[in-house]
C-alpha cells in the first residue's frame, strides 16, 4: 500500500530519533529511506505467504502502521509550523494519488473476470469491484464472511485484497479530523498539539484494541475485516510517530533492536495462524516488530539493519510496494482459476512472484510516477475533485451499466417464469410442458444468486421473548386469531423452507413464529459444527422462546446430511425432539436435503445441466431415516421427507423443471422451494393426519 510521502521537506531526518526534543519542526521530518525499505519487506512477506503458503503473514498490519506513521508526520509538521491543515485538499490529493493504480487494477481484473473466470461468479466479482473502488470492500467481505446463507466460498475473490486498502482509505478520511480537533484545541485553549494528539490516539488505541480482542474472540470472521478492530493498528503508528523524536538509543541497541524486529516480523506468519487469530491482541506481535525496526532507525553502524533497508534496491521496491500489492493477488487468483488448483506450485509460484514484481515496477514507472508529476490536478481543488470523480467513474459507470443490463434480463426471464419455469411441478403426474425450450433456468445466474427468504417483523414485545434472544425471533406469519401457532426453530436449512411454510400457514390459518440462527444446530452445544460460542447463546434461548411462544407445533430440522455422504441424527437432536414431545407439543421433523462437495448450479453453468458430473446422489435419499423410529414411536413426532421431489429417482440434478434446485452445495433456491410449496403443504398435512392431528385446528 502506498501513501503520500512528502519528500520535499529538506533533510530526510532520522527514524531513530537523533534529533533531540525541542529541535523544532524538523524532528518530524517525513521521508525515511529505511522505513520505505521496511515497506518493501512487508509487501514481499505478503506476496510470498499468499503465493507459496496460502496464508496471511501479518505484513498487511505493518502496512497499516506505516500508513499512519507517515500520515501523522505530515500533519504534525503542519501543526508545529503553523501552516493550515487544508483537510479538504488533503482528502482530494490523497485519493488522486491512490485511485489511478487502483482503478487500473480493478479494470484489468474485471477484464480477466469477464474473459477467463467461470460465468457463475462474474456478477459477484462485479459487485466487489464496485465495493473496492468505493473503499468499502472490507465491509462487503465482513458481511459475507458471517452470512451463513452467502454463496460458496471455494473460489477466492480476485478483489479480496482490497479489504485493507478500503480500511486504509476510511482512515485517510477519519484521521485528518483528529488532527483538526487538535488544531482547534490549540487555537481555542492553547493546548500543545502533540500532547493532545497523544491523548486522542491513545484513547483510540485502547478502545479499538479492546473491541478487537472481544470481537476476535466472539466473531473472528467479521472482526478480521472490521475497520473498528483495525483502528488501533493505525493509532499505534501515529503514537510511534509522535514518540519517535523522544527516543534516543545507543548505536548498539539500535543494531540489536533492528535485527531482532526483522526476525520477529518474518517469523510471525510461520508461528501464528494469522488468518484465524487476527486482529486481536496477537497482532501486537508483527506491529511491535515493525515498531522496533522503525525505532532502531538509522544506526550509523555498518552492521545495522538500516544499511540493508535503506539500500537502493529495497527503497526502489518500496516505491513500487503499492503496485505490487495491487497486482499480485489477481494474478495469483487468475492463475489458480485457469489451472483449477487450490495453490500454486513451487515453479509457478516463483514465476508469479517475479511477474508481479516486474509488472509492479513497470506500472509504477509508466503510470504512477507520471501521474504524480502531472501538475494540472494540483492547480486547485476543483481540478483535484474532477480527477477523483473521473477515476471513480471509470469503474462505477461500466459496472452499474452491466448490472443494470443483467437486472433487465432477469426481470424479463422472471416475467415468463410461470410458463417457462415450472420447477417441481414438472414432476407431478399429468404435467403438460408448455414452456419455451430455449428459456433460461431461474434464478438467473448473475453472481448474486441467493436471496434469503424474508422472516418478517421482529417478535413483538408482548410475546414475552427476552431481549437477550430477540434478535433471532421473528413474527413471520402474523395472525391475531390463529387456528394454531407454529414455531420454526433451527438454522438455514429450515430458513430456506419459509416460502413453503408461509403457504402452509395460509392454507391452515396458522401463525408462524421463527427462531433461527444460521450455522447452529438445534441439538447441543457440543454437537455444533462451528461457531460454538454464538450458537451456545442461541441455544440458551431456545427453551425460553418455546415457553414464551407456547406453540401448538414446532418445525425443526430432523436430521443433518453431510458432504461425506452421511445422514446424522445426533443424541442432541433426539433429546430436543423428545423434550418437545414430552411437553405435548407436536413436532414436525423435516428430513434434511442432500449435501455435496461441489455446487450443482455452478457445474451446470460451466458444463451444461445435462453433464453427468453435475448430478449426484446421497445416502439421505434412501428410504430409511434415523428419525423414522422416533417418529414411529411417538405420535407427537411427524416426519416429513421432501427428498424425492428435490432429487427425483435418487439423483440430484442441478435443474428440475427449468429451475436450479441448489444455489450452493447444500441450500435450495428460493425459486425451487416456491415450486415445492404445494407438495410441502400436502406432505405436512398427511404426516400430521397420520399421527391423528387435524392440520386445520390446534392439536
Amino acid at each position: 500500500m502506498t501513501l503520500t510521502i512528502d519528500r520535499s521537506t529538506g533533510p530526510t531526518g532520522d527514524a531513530g530519533g537523533s534529533t533531540r526534543p525541542g529541535a523544532g519542526p524538523s524532528r518530524y521530518s517525513g521521508f525515511r529511506p529505511e522505513v520505505q525499505g521496511l515497506r518493501a519487506v512487508a509487501v514481499l512477506l505478503v506476496v510470498v505467504y499468499h503465493v507459496f503458503l496460502g496464508r496471511v503473514s501479518g505484513g498487511v498490519d505493518v502496512f497499516l502502521l506505516i500508513s499512519a506513521f507517515f500520515l501523522t508526520l505530515s500533519f504534525v509538521r503542519k501543526l508545529e509550523s503553523g501552516r493550515p491543515l487544508a483537510i479538504g485538499r488533503y482528502w482530494l490529493h490523497v485519493f488522486k494519488r491512490l485511485l489511478p493504480l487502483a482503478v487500473l487494477t480493478i479494470l484489468a481484473t474485471l477484464l480477466l473476470v469477464e474473459l477467463l473466470y467461470p460465468a457463475y461468479d462474474v456478477g459477484r466479482w462485479r459487485s466487489e469491484a464496485l465495493a473496492s473502488v468505493l473503499y468499502a470492500e472490507n465491509w462487503a467481505l465482513a458481511l459475507n464472511a458471517v452470512d451463513y446463507y452467502a454463496a460458496d466460498h471455494s473460489t477466492a475473490s480476485p478483489f479480496q485484497h482490497f479489504w485493507s486498502l478500503s480500511v486504509q482509505g476510511q482512515v485517510f478520511l477519519l484521521w485528518p479530523l483528529v488532527f483538526g480537533a487538535a488544531w482547534w484545541l490549540h487555537r481555542k485553549a492553547g493546548w500543545r498539539p502533540v500532547p493532545v494528539l497523544t491523548a486522542l490516539f491513545g484513547a483510540v488505541f485502547a478502545a479499538s484494541l479492546a473491541w478487537s480482542v472481544h470481537s476476535t474472540a466472539t466473531n473472528q470472521e467479521f472482526a478480521y475485516f472490521d475497520t473498528r478492530t483495525r483502528l488501533w493498528e493505525f493509532a499505534l503508528g501515529s503514537l510511534l510517530a509522535l514518540a519517535l523524536p523522544y527516543l534516543d538509543l545507543p548505536r548498539a541497541a539500535r543494531v540489536v533492536l533492528g535485527w531482532a524486529g526483522l526476525l520477529s516480523m518474518v517469523s510471525v506468519g510461520v508461528l501464528v495462524d494469522v488468518q484465524g487469530a487476527f486482529p486481536g491482541w496477537i497482532a501486537l506481535w508483527p506491529l511491535a516488530s515493525a515498531a522496533a525496526i522503525v525505532v532502531a532507525g538509522r544506526s550509523g553502524s555498518p552492521l545495522g539493519l538500516d544499511r540493508v533497508l535503506a539500500s537502493r534496491p529495497l527503497v526502489r521496491l518500496g516505491d513500487s510496494a503499492y503496485a505490487l500489492y495491487l497486482l499480485h493477488w489477481p494474478l495469483l487468483i487468475t492463475y489458480l482459476v485457469l489451472r483449477d488448483r487450490p495453490v500454486a506450485g513451487p515453479r509457478s509460484g516463483v514465476v508469479l512472484v517475479l511477474l508481479s514484481v516486474l509488472l509492479a515496477v513497470l506500472v509504477t514507472r509508466l503510470v504512477e510516477t507520471p501521474l504524480k508529476a502531472w501538475t494540472w490536478p494540483e492547480r486547485n481543488k476543483r481540478n483535484l475533485a474532477v480527477t477523483v470523480a473521473a477515476s471513480l467513474a471509470l469503474v462505477v459507470a461500466p459496472v452499474l451499466s452491466l448490472q443494470h443490463a443483467e437486472d433487465r434480463r432477469a426481470t424479463a426471464v422472471l416475467a415468463a417464469a410461470d410458463r417457462n419455469n415450472p420447477g417441481a411441478a414438472a414432476l407431478l403426474p399429468g404435467f403438460r410442458d408448455v414452456s419455451d425450450p430455449d428459456a433460461p433456468a431461474i434464478p438467473v445466474v448473475t453472481g448474486d444468486h441467493y436471496r434469503k427468504p424474508v422472516l418478517g417483523e421482529p417478535c413483538p414485545a408482548g410475546l414475552g421473548v427476552s431481549e437477550r434472544y430477540q434478535q433471532w425471533c421473528f413474527d413471520t406469519v402474523p395472525n391475531p386469531d390463529p387456528a394454531a401457532t407454529l414455531l420454526v426453530v433451527g438454522n438455514s436449512h429450515v430458513h430456506m423452507w419459509i416460502p413453503a411454510i408461509e403457504e402452509l400457514a395460509e392454507a391452515s390459518d396458522w401463525r408462524v413464529v421463527t427462531y433461527i440462527r444460521g450455522n447452529c444446530m438445534y441439538s447441543s452445544v457440543e454437537e455444533q459444527v462451528a461457531d460454538h460460542e454464538p450458537c451456545a447463546r442461541w441455544l440458551e434461548g431456545a427453551d425460553p422462546v418455546v415457553e414464551a411462544v407456547d406453540p401448538d407445533l414446532v418445525l425443526v430440522q430432523g436430521t443433518r446430511s453431510t458432504d461425506e455422504d452421511e445422514e446424522q441424527f445426533t443424541p442432541g437432536m433426539e433429546q430436543r425432539i423428545r423434550g418437545l414431545a414430552e411437553r405435548g407439543i407436536q413436532v414436525v421433523g423435516l428430513r434434511d436435503n442432500a449435501r455435496f462437495d461441489f455446487v450443482p448450479a455452478q457445474c451446470a453453468v460451466d458444463h451444461g445441466a445435462e453433464a453427468p458430473e453435475c448430478a449426484a446422489s446421497h445416502t439421505i435419499l434412501g428410504p430409511d431415516s434415523p428419525l423414522a423410529p422416533v417418529a414411529d414411536e411417538l405420535a407427537q413426532v411427524s416426519m416429513v421427507d421432501m427428498g424425492d421431489l428435490i432429487c427425483p429417482d435418487g439423483t440430484c440434478d442441478p435443474v428440475v423443471g427449468n429451475v436450479y434446485t441448489y444455489w450452493d452445495n447444500n441450500h435450495l433456491t428460493v425459486e425451487y422451494v416456491r415450486t415445492l410449496a404445494p407438495m410441502f403443504v400436502e406432505r405436512v398435512r398427511e404426516a400430521l393426519a397420520a399421527d391423528g392431528v387435524d392440520p386445520a385446528a390446534a392439536p
